[in-house]
């Protein structure tokens, strides 16, 4: 069953095969988390500046393009800091609907140029960041930020990837 819908709204998205590059980032993501990716559900918007805009403006009150949001089809927030969350319930169906993700292909690709690494190493990590922000993990306070970037460290080591979250 094809549990990754990868839906091109805009930008110039084959240049980086980005199919291939997103579920080997959330088959990783979800092997790492104890999940199978057959059994769960994540659609993946590829667009631009312009489209992310919009949505961030929509959902979040912020009208400037980013890097990838998500939208968690569960609310997995753990209830204290530094906690892990728990695990994401099945439907009806014995499918696990994880949630949305986007991706602004002018964001990331500048963002890719300033920092000198390969735009696939910094779409595969955002995809990996956008999978466990759809699990519950987040960033906003300090002890959340250091579970989520150990966990991105963790999936991208076995991936090949360096920490991105280490200066040089």
């Amino acid at each position: 069953m094809d549990t990754l819908d990868i839906v091109i709204d805009a930008g110039p998205w084959d240049a980086v095969q980005l199919e291939p590059l997103a579920r080997r980032a959330v088959d990783a993501t979800l092997a790492h988390m104890g999940l199978d990716a057959e059994e769960t559900e994540i659609t993946l918007l590829a667009c631009d500046d312009a489209r992310i805009a919009a949505l961030n403006a929509d959902f979040r009150g912020k009208a400037t393009p980013t890097n990838v949001l998500s939208w968690p089809a569960q609310d997995l927030a753990p209830p204290a800091t530094g906690a892990v969350p728990p695990a994401p319930e099945p439907g009806f169906d014995g499918m696990i609907e994880l949630g949305d993700i986007a991706l602004s292909y002018d964001t990331c690709a500048r963002e890719a140029a300033e920092s000198g690494k390969p735009m696939g190493d910094h779409l595969t990590h955002l995809i990996v960041h956008g999978v466990l922000h759809l699990l519950g993990y987040d960033h906003i306070r300090d002890g959340d930020a250091a579970l989520m970037e150990r966990i991105e460290a963790e999936i991208l080591g076995n991936l090949g990837q360096d920490d991105p979250y280490t200066i040089y």
